[in-house]
């Protein structure tokens, strides 16, 4: 180097090539969740895709069998209204979402990889995101509160909801006050649609913003095959009540300045560590869906009343309905307000892989019960879900888990876990209640403590 020249320093090739892996990695996670939210932009065509397939059977009948069934082309105008409804509460939620990712990557390098897409692909989930903490060197993001995104013009949708006036809609508590909205207006007109839904949102104060994410970009959507889309208090009574007086039960003392902390992994909606919230620990849930994620950020923190939105989760299942009324009946939701429920300070959600963001060292021995409701059995290695967990409670610290494997016993025994109460509970699992079919789950519940060290020690031969 010569007086006031500049030094190339070459990185090693481990820290580049280091960085490219996480590159890739990311770009990968983006792909993985273009396809998640073309999935959710596909609802409407792949819904009047089923209504199309059920009027193209309904006119192959003969005249004397259509009479019977005179009532059917109406069915199908409602299935149209609720598949209207359902698709705006999809397209509110997408326009509040606000990605973790830069979505504007290039695929390509996608494409060129020798990385496997399998873990992307198969789980249709992203990075680690948490919501309440601040962000850190693990990659895990801050998701703050928004304001509530509206569009600033009036919905064909909405205008279609207002019509709805079904004897099933009317025995709901109350009416639901539809927000106005640009989107997704004529749902039947796909082009449409992409055109109506590029507008600037109000929020509720009326104040113009523009859309975090325009999801209707050409460039942003994946063409995705047409999927099943398919997928109440009584179920939560049956799951989460035992949990919820368990943990009041094992920890009768809690401080308000010092709560205990409680861990819930695969949340999914949030529902379970919402309530462990409202009880006085800090909650927190962790999923690795971004299915699941994008939907629980909407419901918890731009919902603005309970009731707020009409769906209608029975539409896709012709079979074993008692009536076309049990079918097309909406769920108000959410059933309560999240912001008004009152929750502990600290209650949060992270997104992302159990394995990967509760190995960090920092997470070991911080947590003073960790529960799980149909989450261990999800595992590809149980074992290793038992042993972060044994790792991150702190010594006494309980775990609650729903499931009946016995060498999940075994394997609980071995990392230091010891049986306090063991139980059966019959439940059921995302049940249409009216249903003339009914899946029935005879679950195990347990709750087992974590042995301190010394005792573990002096057990070990």
């Amino acid at each position: 180097m010569s007086g006031g020249g500049v030094i190339d320093v070459k990185l090693p090739e481990e820290d580049e090539e280091r960085r490219r892996q996480r590159k890739l990695e990311e770009a990968l996670e983006v792909k993985s969740l273009r396809r998640i939210i073309s999935a959710y932009l596909n609802y409407p065509e792949a819904a009047e895709e089923d209504v199309k397939r059920y009027e193209q059977s309904f006119r192959k009948l003969p005249p004397s069998h259509k009479a019977l069934l005179s009532h059917y082309p109406l069915k199908f105008k409602k299935l149209r209204r609720c598949i209207s409804m359902n698709s705006y509460f999809i397209f509110a939620m997408l326009q509040a979402f606000d990605p973790p990712l830069d979505m504007s990557q290039d695929m390509d390098i996608c494409e060129d990889s020798h990385v496997s897409h399998t873990h992307y692909d198969n789980q249709s989930d992203g990075r680690n995101v948490c919501s309440g903490h601040s962000t850190s060197s693990s990659g895990r993001m801050c998701c703050s509160k928004g304001d509530h995104a509206d569009c600033n013009e009036q919905s064909k949708v909405v205008e279609t909801a207002k019509e709805m006036t079904t004897n099933e809609e009317e025995e709901t508590e109350g009416p639901i006050e539809y927000k106005t909205a640009s989107c997704p207006g004529k749902l039947e007109n796909r082009e449409e649609t992409n055109q109506s839904c590029s507008n600037d949102f109000t929020d509720s104060n009326g104040n113009a913003s523009s859309p975090a994410c325009d999801w209707l970009d050409p460039s942003i959507q994946l063409n995705v095959p047409l999927a099943d889309v398919d997928k109440g208090k009584t179920e939560r009574d049956q799951c989460y009540k035992p949990i919820l007086e368990e943990l009041d039960a094992l920890f009768p003392n809690r401080s308000k300045e010092s709560p205990p902390a409680c861990l819930v992994p695969g949340a999914g909606l949030g529902r379970l560590a919402l309530e462990i919230s409202h009880l006085g620990f800090i909650s927190q849930g962790n999923e690795f869906s971004y299915y699941m994620m994008i939907c629980s950020s909407f419901i918890l923190n731009h919902t603005e009343t309970a009731g707020e939105w009409n769906i209608y989760p029975w539409i896709h299942s012709n079979c074993n309905s008692l009536s076309d009324s049990d079918q097309l009946r909406p769920v108000s939701i959410p059933d309560i307000h999240p912001a008004s429920a009152g929750i502990t300070e600290g209650f949060s959600m992270c997104g992302g892989d159990f394995v990967e963001v509760y190995s960090d060292p920092s997470q070991v021995g911080a947590w003073d019960a960790v529960v799980t409701c149909f989450f261990i059995d999800t595992a590809h290695n149980i074992v290793e879900y038992i042993e972060i967990i044994s790792r991150i409670l702190k010594d006494g610290g309980e775990m609650s888990i729903e499931l009946s494997l016995e060498d999940v016993k075994r394997v609980a025994l071995h990392y230091g876990f010891e049986f306090e109460k063991e139980k059966t509970i019959e439940t059921t699992y995302t049940t249409n209640p009216r249903s003339m079919m009914q899946n029935r789950y005879f679950t195990a519940f347990w709750t087992m403590r974590k042995k301190s060290v010394t005792i573990v020690e002096q057990a070990a031969p």
